[in-house]
């Protein structure tokens, strides 16, 4: 029973019939260019005319729905008074997409008449049947039983019935409309395929953006971190490589800055500055942070590594550093072994991890993004990951890339 009459004293019941009158008003201008088609056949039956008459209007109607301002119009109408979320519209709809909007209008306008009539003479109803109120003599007849305003109490039973009616009809009037508006004024199928789409580019982008802070960031924190565990423990024994620590500790934060600055700018929708891109040139300026760190490396670079170009270089450059960053946070200390080969068929990575005391061991937390975020690049990119241990104290990242097809 109250979930019944809850919507009857909802405002948005109200707000809804309000649309449906607007959309019966709005119609009413049109009427009379659709009462000039009565010239054409005066002689007609006055059916004939009144039917003419309805088509022409009915066709004024929907060719108002063939703009693409008043779709918009209607949208946003819609929103504020039915109270339903509908997306943007598509600049230009095509095909059946068309005719949505005019078809709505009619339906829309059919409504607002239909419930403006009953609506407004169940409210006179519920007004002039009460005896003795606007010394009116009104009267009620249904299944033969006839109700006039002089009948005492039984005529206010019946006013109070109309004006309940009248509420109804405004719920159900408004109910239909809901009903319809996503079906006609929400996104059509290729409106909703270009949503997808840009959702996806949306989601993408986040990815992207996760894996550059992860790879970027993540890596120059550890760095920094070692770093200032090194220049904590020889601080008074050699200030000289205490103060090399802390210097490589300002430009390891001065880069991941850089690239913070980067990525706040598109998550802020603001035009960011040129993307930090770092390439395999850029290895060497990485290993010098890692060696100003206290790590141990043990580097092999073969082949054109210079001719290694565009998203192959840059891929390979983020996989070294995951690797790297891996490696200082989950190493035992000792020398790390970094391999770097070009070939004309591919190009092949690898980190291995060494063993022994270091310093600010066990001080990281492992997020467990780092490998399934590697591997998944690598897998973009049509290439091969191992992962795994290499002997009793090592681990090994070894990836290959082909080189055709990924720069």
């Amino acid at each position: 029973m109250i979930m019944g009459i809850r919507p009857l004293l909802r405002g948005s019941t109200y707000s809804g019939m309000l649309f449906a009158y607007c959309g019966a008003l709005t119609s009413l201008p049109l009427l009379p260019f659709a009462l000039l088609s009565t010239l054409a056949s005066p002689s007609a039956p006055y059916g004939v005319q009144a039917v003419l008459v309805l088509l022409v209007w009915a066709a004024l109607i929907g060719s108002v729905g063939l703009a693409r301002t008043t779709r918009r119009a209607l949208i946003a109408f819609a929103r504020r008074l039915l109270r339903v979320p509908l997306p943007a519209p598509a600049a230009v709809p095509s095909g059946a997409d068309r005719w949505r909007t005019p078809l709505w209008l009619l339906l829309h306008v059919a409504l607002g008449w239909t419930g403006a009539l009953t609506s407004g003479v169940l409210v006179l109803m519920g007004i002039a049947l009460p005896g003795g109120w606007l010394d009116a003599e009104a009267g009620l007849s249904l299944f033969g039983r006839s109700l006039r305003s002089d009948d005492g109490w039984r005529s206010w039973v019946m006013a109070l019935c109309c004006l309940l009616l009248a509420a109804v009809v405004c719920a159900v009037v408004t109910s239909v409309l809901r009903w319809l508006a996503p079906r006609l004024l929400g996104p059509s199928s290729a409106e909703r395929l270009a949503l997808m789409a840009e959702r996806e580019q949306r989601l993408a982008e986040r990815n992207r953006l996760a894996h550059e802070l992860h790879d970027s960031i993540g890596h120059t924190l550890t760095a920094t971190t070692i770093q200032a565990a090194v220049a904590g423990e020889v601080l008074s024994a050699d200030p000289v490589a205490a103060r090399a620590a802390l210097r490589s500790i300002e430009e390891s934060a001065r880069a991941a800055l850089e690239d913070l600055d980067y990525v706040l700018g598109v998550l802020r929708e603001e035009k960011a500055e040129t993307a930090p891109t770092r390439t395999l040139a850029d290895l060497p300026e990485l290993l010098d942070r890692l060696r100003h760190a206290g790590a141990v490396l043990d580097v092999e670079l073969s082949g054109a590594l210079a001719q290694v170009q565009g998203t192959l270089s840059r891929a390979a450059y983020r996989i070294l550093q995951e690797g790297l960053t891996n490696a200082l946070r989950h190493g035992t200390g000792g020398p790390i072994g970094v391999r770097v080969a070009a070939a004309p068929d591919g190009l092949e990575l690898g980190v291995v991890n060494g063993a022994g005391p270091r310093p600010g061991a066990g001080v990281f937390r492992t997020s467990g993004h780092g490998l399934p975020g590697l591997a998944e690049r690598v897998r973009l990119l049509h290439g091969e990951i191992e992962v795994g241990p290499d002997g009793p104290r090592h681990w090994r990242l070894a990836v290959r890339l082909p080189v055709r097809g990924s720069a």
